[in-house]
């Protein structure tokens, strides 16, 4: 008795506090609301694109305050490490401490060589860029592996390595965006979306141009341009560029004068010009490759291999200030500034050595900002030379300057639109943008059939990766055997007799058989219909095989899985658990496998066609 009547005072104290719970549930309902206020946004955004342009402004804000943060972090460190004045920058400088020029990058790429052995040590996962994430993963980034490649990155330009830090923008303002769209369990395709919208604010930001992030995004990340993504994209470039003009209004932006037309007489060197652009970009991109190449075979350890690059491009740096960091201010002078031919050549030869040093020892970084500035100082020696060999008005050399820089960096960045954009953000000259596109559709083109990669994608080259931009193919690797085959199959022994089998499985029971062997492993298949064949001289099974070394396992994908269909001329074929055992799993037709990649493809053109 006494068990049971503490059993019912518990439960009369436990059903009393939950009548409190209740009404102090009922008289805040304010409170239950803000508790499922989560749910209720992810529905919002869901179910309406409004909502998902909301969404995107707040990509857009973050990334204007990344990529602000930082701006103004390597910026300080370049003010200490080589003691710059408060508005000086490291490019721009005529000259640089010798102490500093050296012992700098090469201290700070032994420090990025230690860090990297740390990283290897407690984190070793690789970061998804942006493209890779939008192609393969469905805009799936992770922002700790994107905060390790951040600051890995501004460490490097921190110290004076030739490299910019538009590649660590794009990466942590698509990773915030893309976990930000996680958190709202947003679909596939707006996902997607947004990680170009993070990448749109920061190449806006960083160049205090919208339509150039815009594009940016469009072009490379998202890897199509609809109606449906415009407005995300768009409204995520112009809250970034605010925020950026909020914090640091004097910070960006070029003064450049050009001409208010260009004669029509100067395209066809401007469209030699660009063929010229996408050779050097091409040579650009194989000289980091071959620089890491040599890296490699010099049997230097991994970690010391920065602190070699940084001493190399110290060294340059005596010859050259120009050369360290991105390299911002260095075209801000060089566009306007009336360099003789010789320095012209000297330091487009320095400047391409410092980056593909820098990248090929090991420095994090990319080449976008790098390519702008080869490309200006392509532009104005070709625009000198231009003027030696002919005996007409030559072509004004801060045109060729901009006309360059815009198709050097399509061949080694890609997006002609992009750089376009940024041409008319930069000046306002709808002409001079005219022969910008012109330039840039000769480069792209060029590069697009000599070479088929931009820089980007041909490091995923280099990493067995086959994709060549962000078009969604993510989709056809999620798609495999294991997911489509059918699991109910029909076996038999190979030693059945044929009399028996006929039995077994009539004409009209089944078209195909899958027959295993003594020990279960796969063997083959048998039709059915032959089986059944008058002529038949065959007593057993095993004499009626057929695709006995053709199968599929589950891991294929749908494409693997067309291709071996092909390679066997079969229009089923089994599934086995692996390629040593052969333990039947299943069957695959390949009827099924096409019917299911045509559904596939419908539904990714839908996607891009706004449906």
């Amino acid at each position: 008795m006494g068990r049971n009547s503490a059993s019912r005072q518990e439960e009369a104290r436990a059903g009393n506090a939950a009548l409190r719970r209740d009404a102090i549930r009922a008289r805040r309902p304010l409170g239950e609301w803000v508790m499922h206020a989560p749910q209720t946004l992810r529905a919002l955004v869901r179910a309406d694109e409004i909502w998902l342009s909301v969404l995107a402004a707040f990509v857009g804000l973050i990334a204007g305050l990344a990529v602000t943060a930082m701006s103004v972090g390597t910026q300080l460190m370049h003010r200490v490490l080589f003691h710059l004045a408060p508005y000086e920058r490291l490019s721009g400088q005529a000259e640089v401490r010798a102490l500093s020029s050296v012992l700098v990058p090469c201290i700070g790429g032994l420090a990025l060589g230690l860090l990297g052995l740390v990283i290897a040590r407690f984190w070793p996962r690789r970061a998804v860029d942006p493209i890779e994430a939008n192609a393969l993963f469905g805009g799936r980034m992770s922002v700790k592996d994107s905060l390790v490649l951040v600051g890995q990155t501004m460490l490097s330009n921190g110290v004076g390595a030739s490299v910019g830090l538009e590649a660590g923008y794009t990466q942590i303002g698509s990773a915030m965006a893309s976990r930000l769209g996680y958190a709202f369990r947003v679909r596939r395709n707006d996902l997607r979306l947004l990680v170009g919208c993070g990448a749109a604010g920061a190449i806006a930001a960083a160049f205090n141009a919208p339509l150039t992030g815009a594009f940016y995004a469009f072009e490379l990340v998202i890897g199509a341009y609809t109606l449906v993504t415009l407005a995300p994209v768009v409204i995520s470039a112009i809250v970034s560029v605010s925020v950026v003009r909020a914090l640091i209004p004097d910070e960006y932006g070029f003064d450049i004068r050009v001409p208010t037309a260009i004669d029509p007489a100067s395209y066809l060197p401007i469209l030699a010009m660009g063929m010229i652009c996408a050779l050097a970009g091409i040579a650009i991109m194989r000289g980091v490759t071959l620089t890491e190449e040599a890296f490699r075979r010099s049997r230097v350890p991994a970690w010391l291999r920065p602190c070699i690059g940084g001493l190399v491009v110290g060294l340059l740096a005596l010859i050259s200030p120009q050369v360290l960091s991105s390299g911002h201010a260095a075209l801000q002078v060089g566009l306007d500034a009336p360099y003789a031919l010789s320095h012209i050549a000297l330091l487009l030869v320095l400047k391409a050595a410092a980056s593909a040093i820098s990248i090929g020892s090991g420095f994090r970084g990319g080449l976008f900002f790098a390519s702008l500035f080869l490309g200006a100082l392509l532009g104005k020696l070709f625009a000198a030379l231009l003027a030696m060999v002919t005996v007409v008005q030559a072509i004004p050399p801060v045109v060729c300057a901009l006309v360059g820089m815009s198709g050097l960096a399509v061949a080694v960045v890609g997006g002609p639109l992009t750089m376009a954009f940024l041409a008319l953000e930069s000046t306002g000259s709808l002409p001079l943008t005219v022969a910008v596109v012109a330039a840039s559709v000769i480069s792209s083109i060029t590069v697009r059939r000599t070479f088929g990669y931009s820089f980007a994608t041909w490091r995923f080259h280099l990493r067995g990766e086959a994709i060549r931009s962000a078009v969604d193919i993510g989709w056809m690797r999620n798609l495999t055997v294991g997911r489509m085959m059918r699991r109910e199959v029909r076996i038999v022994r190979g030693d059945t007799p044929l009399a028996a089998f006929r039995r077994d499985y009539p004409l009209g029971a089944t078209n195909r058989v899958v027959v295993v062997d003594d020990a279960g492993h796969y063997a083959g298949i048998v039709l059915v219909p032959e089986a059944h064949a008058a002529d038949s001289k065959a007593t057993r099974l095993s004499e009626l095989l057929h695709y006995d070394t053709a199968f599929l396992v589950p891991q294929m994908t749908i494409k693997d899985a067309v291709a071996a269909f092909e390679a066997a001329e079969a229009d089923a074929l089994a599934v086995v658990d692996g390629r040593e055992s052969r333990r039947v799993i299943g069957l695959l037709t390949e009827q099924y496998a096409l019917r299911r990649y045509s559904e596939e493809l419908d539904r990714r053109r839908r996607e891009l066609s706004g449906e």
